[in-house]
């Protein structure tokens, strides 16, 4: 098939960005979208021309790297798919295919498609992991029964990648999406319990200093996100914020 790409190109975080038309040929309905890309970054090589900078990493719809808005939606047309495994079959012959990065206060754009997500780092490491002790005298984790329900939902919260597409997807750039995942998959665990209080605040507070924006929940990050991340996340967040501030 034949595509007119329509892709936002800025060389660096200080010039001013704008949309450069691309024509691609022959391009397979097979192809990934990152494949695609590939095969237009090769021909502008080959014409002397910078290639176009985009995130990529796994190509298996692990590492959340491949962050691209595309015609409006993040990872594209697709649902539960991240942009490596959104397929060229989804469009059609002659479609005219725009492509941003995404767009987002604490997402700044480092150059053409590539966003700094280091906002998601900060606020994981304020408080997404567990720092007790679990060495030395460790039973077998057998041994500490776990409601199914909570060992599922704590499951469902852990497919987390980080891609950013809740934040993308959101009117506000809220980060809660993301958060509320990752404070979730712990708070449900029994190895999570004892940092809980402390770990919710810092995470909370981290993403607010970060200058995401707050929820209302509209839902767009959940239709979005290539995991299928519950709402249900976000209330449960908002529960043990409340929580921890009440016995502060």
């Amino acid at each position: 098939m034949n595509l007119t790409l329509k892709i936002w190109r800025q060389k660096n975080p200080n010039e001013k960005g704008k949309i450069v038309s691309y024509p691609v040929k022959d391009i397979d309905g097979d192809m990934s979208f990152l494949e695609m890309m590939d095969v237009l970054n090769v021909e502008l090589i080959e014409k002397g021309e910078n290639p176009v900078a985009f995130d990529h990493d796994c190509r298996e719809g692990i590492c959340g790297m491949c962050s691209m808005y595309i015609n409006g939606e993040a990872h594209g047309p697709d649902r539960g798919v991240t942009t490596c495994q959104l397929h060229m079959r989804k469009f059609k012959d002659g479609d005219t295919i725009y492509i941003e990065p995404w767009r987002a206060k604490a997402f700044p754009i480092i150059k053409d498609l590539m966003v700094d997500r280091s906002a998601f780092d900060r606020v994981m490491n304020a408080g997404g992991f567990v720092s007790v002790n679990t060495s030395g005298n460790t039973i077998d984790a057998n041994a500490t029964p776990i409601p199914k329900e909570d060992a599922d939902k704590a499951f469902e919260a852990a497919t987390c990648i980080g891609c950013g597409a809740c934040v993308a997807s959101c009117k506000n750039a809220s980060a809660m999406l993301f958060v509320s995942a990752k404070v979730s998959q712990l708070a449900l665990l029994p190895q999570g319990k004892v940092e809980a209080k402390e770990r919710v605040i810092k995470m909370v507070n981290t993403m607010d200093e970060e200058g995401f924006g707050n929820c209302t929940n509209t839902g767009a990050c959940e239709v979005e996100c290539p995991k299928g991340i519950s709402l249900e996340n976000i209330a449960r967040m908002n529960r043990e914020y409340l929580k921890a501030m009440i016995l502060k």
